[in-house]
């Protein structure tokens, strides 16, 4: 049966390529980007966020039955902005479209997080960003820039795991997920494969067991599951898709 499905981040990248899966599976998809998309909204601002909100609840006839908060920015020289989209926006789209997803039989949401987290983070940061204080995760990350992206994740991530045993969301039958890609070709991040100290700066911090990366269409595929199984048991996991990296960095994790 077709479902509606919101996208965050629908323009490029892993939102692009899952919507379009999710669209020749003949489900109705909502777009959302900063442009190119059924509701241009910035999702780094509280207007933003509200007009996503408004127009989705319209666009959807009041109905959800999947939501993908896959916006996202590695801008490193806007620290504030990452925390913005990547976690504060993201936790505005899952909070913000609860109650349409609560009105779906089979509601699924899913979050795009990152092997990132596995890398240094800013602690303070997290706790901020964990008590719902943007003001305050914003002012503290300009202390530490270079931790913004994995900052952001690391919360995202965390903030899943948590969210996802409170009896709105699990208690409800409104399962949520979370994906950590490891490093995906992406137009975000095509540029970094021309410079030969990224690469190696990459090869360091993403070693694979596979033999190249992959391309946002193999990241679309698991979201593309996972946007609408139908069991009801598969909740708060953060699955990698890394071609082995946490297994390399975390073999003891299980």
């Amino acid at each position: 049966m077709a479902r509606n499905i919101l996208v965050t981040g629908s323009a490029s990248g892993i939102g692009q390529a899952t919507a379009a899966r999710l669209r020749e599976a003949g489900n109705t998809v909502i777009g959302v980007d900063l442009h190119h998309a059924e509701i241009a909204a910035d999702l780094g601002t509280q207007a933003g966020r509200a007009h996503m909100i408004a127009e989705a609840e319209r666009l959807s006839n009041g109905r959800l039955d999947g939501v993908l908060a896959g916006a996202g920015i590695a801008n490193y020289a806007l620290p504030r902005e990452i925390l913005a989209i990547n976690y504060f926006g993201a936790i505005a789209t899952l909070e913000g479209l609860r109650p349409l997803l609560a009105r779906s039989d089979r509601p699924r949401a899913v979050a795009i997080c990152s092997t990132a987290l596995m890398l240094p983070v800013d602690e303070t940061v997290i706790a901020s960003c964990l008590a719902d204080d943007e003001t305050a995760a914003r002012e503290q990350i300009l202390a530490n820039p270079g931790a913004a992206y994995s900052s952001s994740k690391r919360a995202l991530a965390l903030w899943v795991r948590r969210a996802a045993a409170r009896p709105e969301w699990g208690g409800e039958g409104l399962l949520l997920n979370g994906v950590g890609p490891g490093v995906i070709a992406t137009p975000m991040t095509n540029p970094l494969f021309d410079q030969p100290e990224m690469v190696e700066l990459m090869r360091r911090s993403n070693p694979m067991a596979v033999k190249e990366y992959a391309v946002a269409d193999e990241v679309a595929e698991l979201l593309t599951f996972l946007l609408g199984f139908e069991n009801h048991y598969l909740t708060g996991q953060i699955i990698f898709i890394d071609g082995g990296t946490d297994i390399i960095l975390r073999p003891e994790l299980v």
